[in-house]
């Protein structure tokens, strides 16, 4: 039988005329303010692209007969940035650019996520400053406009202030890991590193505030106090500010307002960075951003060369605008609208992490006495007790699932926010803010063999030249034994670990324990620690950005785990 590969889908007639007319929409608006068009090719060398920034992962590689290491392309700005950089180097500047084109990008497996999509975007190179953001923005605006979308708004930050901090810290080690977890959206992770860093308590209280900030211009008087706290001269929100006084101008329909824990996955962004949401999805409609240092030295013009850009996604586009008739948008990449004025939805696991859960709820202030005995109903009210009060978020629905699926549900937009332990955040892998460590389920992951077999992995070891291991946990598996230098073959079960090595089948097993209780009945002995494990709160980042009511149920969530504890 003949089908497509996973993550690739044909266009039929009807969603094809559709598209062509968004994009027909889009065209026409970037054509009217003087954006020429360019096309490059679906294939990049590999050494070319990396060379001006980090590239967003693509599934697809491989070696032309010249040997040369090629990929499919994931973005479309550091391909024009080469196209600029050699074709145009000595173009009078500025250059406005635009395309409409495809790009692919990695995914995990079997979460219904697309790995193709169409982006409409366009290039602003050689015009900086508020004068650059200030075309960007209106060409965005203009062009949501056009489209007639239902609802829009615009969630902007900036990555100079995080940027200033790490570098204040002044320890290359560190700021690579929390860039890194800052990119992950794993707050919690961030606090635990801060807390181990030795830096001074300002600058720690900073780069741990400065990415949860969020709100209206007030947000932006909090950056500024917080990096003169830290010792940054200067005020770091001069550009968002300028932003915020060009939106009210505009007039526009929309909303502005700022989220600092959007940090771009690409690391060549030097500044404004935004994001455009519509129809009430949970997915960015489109996103972009100032990227000045990229063509610095690499145009005859100029040494440094100013330069921004932005791109719709055409699929979330066409989901937007059927939002208003179809409560779940079109067939997108995880984009689902939740009406405001529906009550959030938690995803709450089952098993060992509920009875912290519903004490975690109730110290929050909810009646969770429905998630006690549930009977066979999968989706329970909680009912909020500070009703009327200023941190109210109304009922809650508690939606109840396998904690290893709380992820999927989340990411997926089935639930706004919800409970899990790490070990579940880490093996899902999705796109999800990790902002509280509830302190409750507590267990460790530790590696195990038979008490009556020391040093036999060891000898298989050198031996084969890799260890065998059983585990539920491949990931956390995989990366712990790839982070100690050690060739693992991982062997995945759903249950019963311990039979791995006990039946012979394997070395080792990954698992996790908190009283150690069924390793010593099963005579088995702990051979390396891991790491230690505890339920967190997860939200999905575009509910967190569209819905206030997210973040102040997070709050209060917080407060919670600290009483708890």
């Amino acid at each position: 039988m003949n089908t497509t590969p996973w993550g690739f889908r044909d266009i039929l007639p009807e969603e094809a005329g559709a598209r062509e007319e968004i994009a027909g929409t889009v065209r026409a608006c970037f054509k009217a303010h003087g954006y020429l068009p360019v096309e490059t090719p679906l294939l990049e060398d590999a050494g070319s692209l990396g060379a001006r920034g980090r590239v967003v992962d693509t599934p697809f590689r491989l070696f032309d007969d010249d040997g040369r290491l090629l990929v499919v392309r994931s973005d479309n700005t550091l391909p024009i940035v080469r196209l600029v950089s050699t074709r145009l180097r000595g173009a009078r500047l500025p250059l406005r650019l635009r395309y409409e084109a495809p790009i692919v990008r990695s995914q995990p497996r079997n979460v219904g996520a697309a790995r193709q999509f169409t982006q409409l975007g366009f290039e602003l190179i050689g015009e900086g400053g508020e004068a650059g953001d200030a075309e960007m923005l209106a060409l965005v605006i203009d062009a949501l406009r056009a489209l007639e979308l239902p609802s829009w708004n615009i969630v902007a930050s900036s990555v100079r202030p995080f940027m200033e901090l790490i570098t204040r810290a002044g320890d290359e080690g560190f700021a690579r890991e929390a860039l890194a977890l800052v990119h992950a959206n794993n707050f919690v992770d961030l606090d635990a590193r801060l807390a181990a860093s030795g830096l001074p308590e300002p600058v720690r209280r900073a780069i741990s505030e400065l990415p949860r900030l969020h709100g209206g211009v007030e947000a932006l008087d909090r950056v500024d106090a917080l990096m003169a706290a830290a010792g940054v001269a200067g005020s770091q929100t001069r550009e968002l500010r300028a932003l915020a006084a060009r939106f009210a101008e505009q007039a526009a329909a929309g909303s502005l307002s700022f989220d600092f824990s959007i940090m771009n996955s690409f690391d060549y962004y030097t500044g404004l960075v935004f994001k455009v949401y519509a129809g009430n999805l949970s997915d960015p409609v489109g996103s972009g951003g100032r990227y000045d240092a990229t063509l610095d030295g690499l145009m005859a013009a100029a040494p440094h060369v100013p330069a921004a850009g932005f791109a719709f996604s055409l699929e979330r586009l066409e989901a937007a605008r059927l939002a208003d008739d179809d409560a779940h948008g079109a067939d997108a990449d995880h984009a689902v609208a939740r009406a405001a004025e529906e009550p959030l939805r938690v995803a709450v696991p089952k098993g060992s992490l509920k009875e912290g859960t519903v004490r975690a709820l109730e110290a929050a202030g909810f009646d969770a006495s429905e998630l006690c005995d549930p009977g066979r109903r999968l989706i329970v009210r909680a009912r909020d007790l500070r009703a009327g009060a200023n941190d109210a978020v109304g009922d809650i629905e508690l939606v109840i699932v396998r904690a290893t699926d709380a992820p999927a549900f989340v990411s997926a937009g089935g639930a706004d926010c919800g409970f899990c332990g790490r070990d579940s955040l880490i093996e899902a892998g999705l796109d999800l803010l990790e902002l509280i460590d509830m302190g409750y389920g507590a267990c460790r992951f530790i590696e195990a063999e038979p008490a009556g077999r020391a040093g036999a992995a060891e000898r298989a070891y050198a031996r084969r030249g890799c260890l065998r291991v059983a585990t539920k946990y491949p990931r956390i598996a995989a990366a712990w034994y790839e982070q100690r230098g050690i060739a693992a073959d991982i062997v995945t079960l759903h249950g019963n670990i311990e039979l791995g090595p006990i039946v012979g089948m394997t070395d080792r097993i990954v698992d996790i324990t908190a009283t150690g209780r069924t390793l010593r009945e099963n005579d088995l002995v702990i051979t390396g620690e891991i790491m230690e494990c505890t339920a967190r709160f997860f939200v999905n980042p575009g509910r967190a950005r569209l819905d206030p009511r997210v973040r102040a149920l997070a709050a209060r969530l917080e407060e919670a785990a600290g009483s708890l504890a």
